[in-house]
C-alpha cells in the first residue's frame, strides 16, 4: 500500500534580510511516521517548524498538510496539530488538570468530551499524583510531562515535539520517549526533534539532517549510515603516542581520520574485514603499549558528523 504524504513542504524560502535561514528547503513527511528532524544550531529547524504551523511569512515555496494549502487562517488544519516546544509554556496559577484542560478547551467544547480526554492525558502521562499541584511544584520531568499532556490532550493528527526530553532525569526520559511510542502507534503522526542522537535512533522511523537550510540527507538510520564513509570506529587507550606512530596509522588500509587526546586514540575506518586485527598489529609490532580497546559500528552521530562538518551540540 502506497504510503500518504501528511506534509509536503516545497521550494521553502525564508529571509531575515541579508540570512537566508531556508534555502529552497524540500521535506515530504508520511502519515504514520515518527520523523527525526536534525541540525546543528541555526541550521533552520526552527524556521521550518514556524513556518509548517503558518506562524512566520515566507518569501516562496509552498507547504501543504493534510493534502490542503497551510495558511495563517487554516483553523481546520490547526484543531489536528498538537504543538510541544522546547520552552514550557503552561500557566503558573492554574493546577496541573487545570492547564490540560484549558488547553483542550481551546479544541474540544463538549464538557463531558473534555473531562474524557483530560483523564485519558494525566493517566498517558503519568500525572495522577500529581493533578492539583501547580506547575512550580513539579520537578522539570513532571514538567515537561504537563508539558506534553497539554499538547496532546485533544488527540491530534499531527504531533510536533521539539526537544521534549531537554533537562530532564532518565526516568522521565523513557516515560517521554514510551509515550511517543504509544502516541504513534495510537494513529499520530510525529515530527521530532532532539539534540540526543540516541532518541533519535531508538525511536525515529525516517530521519532528515538539514542544515543551512536545506535538507542534507533523508533516510532511516540505515540508509543514512550507508551514506557515509565511516564502517568502524575503533577506540584505544594508549599511553605517549608520538606523531611518527600517529602517522604510521594513518597510513593504515582504509583509515581516513585519526586523533589522539588525553591519551585516547580514536581511529574512523572505511568498512573492511580485520580492521582491529591491523591496527593492534601496527601497535604491537612498534611496542606500543595500550589498556582498553573499543570497536563501534557507525552511530548516528557519525552520520552526522561526517555529513554535516559539525557536532550536533555546537
Amino acid at each position: 500500500m502506497q504510503s500518504t504524504n501528511i506534509i509536503q513542504i516545497e521550494n521553502l524560502v525564508k529571509r531575515y534580510q541579508n540570512l537566508v535561514a531556508l534555502d529552497h528547503l524540500n521535506l515530504e513527511i508520511q502519515e504514520g511516521e515518527i520523523f527525526g528532524l536534525l541540525g546543528p544550531n541555526g541550521s533552520g529547524k526552527t524556521t521550518a517548524i514556524n513556518c509548517l504551523l503558518a506562524l512566520l511569512k515566507y518569501d516562496k515555496g509552498t507547504i501543504t498538510i493534510f493534502g490542503e494549502p497551510m495558511t495563517p487562517g487554516s483553523y481546520d488544519i490547526k484543531r489536528q496539530i498538537g504543538v510541544v516546544m522546547q520552552n514550557v509554556a503552561v500557566f503558573e496559577q492554574m493546577t496541573v488538570r487545570e492547564n490540560i484542560d484549558y488547553f483542550c478547551g481551546l479544541y474540544i467544547r463538549d464538557k463531558e468530551k473534555r473531562r474524557q480526554l483530560v483523564d485519558e492525558a494525566i493517566a498517558f502521562t503519568g500525572l495522577e499524583d500529581f493533578t492539583k499541584m501547580r506547575p512550580k511544584k513539579l520537578s522539570g520531568g513532571l514538567l515537561r510531562r504537563l508539558n506534553i499532556a497539554c499538547g496532546i490532550v485533544h488527540k491530534p493528527r499531527l504531533i510536533i515535539l521539539d526537544e521534549p526530553t531537554v533537562a530532564v532525569d532518565p526516568q522521565s526520559r523513557n516515560k517521554i520517549l514510551e509515550g511517543i511510542v504509544e502516541l504513534n502507534r495510537q494513529g499520530s503522526t510525529i515530527i521530532y526533534t532532539s539534540h540526543y542522537m540516541e532518541e533519535v535512533e531508538q525511536i525515529c522511523t525516517r530521519i532528515a539532517i538539514i542544515d543551512h537550510g536545506h535538507v542534507l540527507a533523508t533516510g532511516t538510520t540505515e540508509e543514512l549510515k550507508q551514506m557515509i564513509k565511516t564502517g568502524e570506529t575503533i577506540t584505544i587507550e594508549a599511553i605517549a603516542l608520538d606523531e611518527e606512530l600517529l602517522s604510521g596509522i594513518r597510513n593504515l588500509p582504509h583509515v581516513f581520520d585519526v586523533s589522539y587526546e588525553e591519551q585516547t586514540l580514536k581511529i574512523r575506518l572505511g568498512a573492511a574485514r580485520h580492521n582491529l586485527v591491523r591496527v593492534l598489529n601496527y601497535l604491537q609490532e612498534k611496542d606500543v603499549r595500550f589498556g582498553r580497546v573499543f570497536s563501534e559500528l557507525p552511530t548516528l552521530n557519525d552520520v552526522f558528523l561526517e555529513i554535516t562538518g559539525k557536532e550536533l551540540r555546537d
